[in-house]
C-alpha cells in the first residue's frame, strides 16, 4: 500500500512539472509577441498578449510587469498599479520591476496632484 502511494505521488509530480514548464513556455511566447507588437505601436494587442500570458501562468512576474507598462501607456492607471503590485509580490527582489513601479508611482502621483489643484 505504501509503495502504491509513493508511486502515485511520483506520477503526479512527473505530470505536473512538464505542465508547468509548458505553461511558462506558452506564457513566455505571449510576452515576446506582446513586446514585438508594442514596439510597433500596437499597444492594445500587446496588452491582450500580456493578459493571456498571466492567464496562462499567473506566477510569471515579468508578464505582470509588462502588462502594467501596457496599462500605464494606455492610461489605465488603476490596472497598472494592480499589475505592478502583483509583479512585486511575485518577485520582490526584481530590480527592474521595482524601478518601473517607483517611476510609475512618481509620475502617477504628480499627475494626481496636478488634477487636485484648482
Amino acid at each position: 500500500m505504501k509503495r502504491l502511494a509513493v508511486a502515485c505521488l511520483l506520477l503526479v509530480v512527473t505530470c505536473v512539472a512538464p505542465a508547468f514548464a509548458d505553461a511558462r513556455t506558452d506564457a513566455r511566447a505571449q510576452v515576446e509577441f506582446g513586446i514585438d507588437v508594442a514596439q510597433r505601436g500596437l499597444w492594445r494587442e500587446a496588452i491582450y498578449r500580456w493578459e493571456k500570458a498571466v492567464e496562462i501562468d499567473p506566477t510569471y512576474a515579468e508578464a505582470h510587469n509588462n502588462l502594467a507598462i501596457g496599462y500605464e501607456h494606455e492610461g489605465e492607471f488603476d490596472k497598472a498599479r494592480q499589475s505592478y503590485e502583483k509583479a512585486l509580490k511575485l518577485a520582490p527582489t526584481n530590480l527592474q520591476i521595482q524601478q518601473n513601479y517607483e517611476l510609475f508611482k512618481e509620475i502617477n502621483d504628480r499627475r494626481s496632484n496636478a488634477k487636485e489643484k484648482p
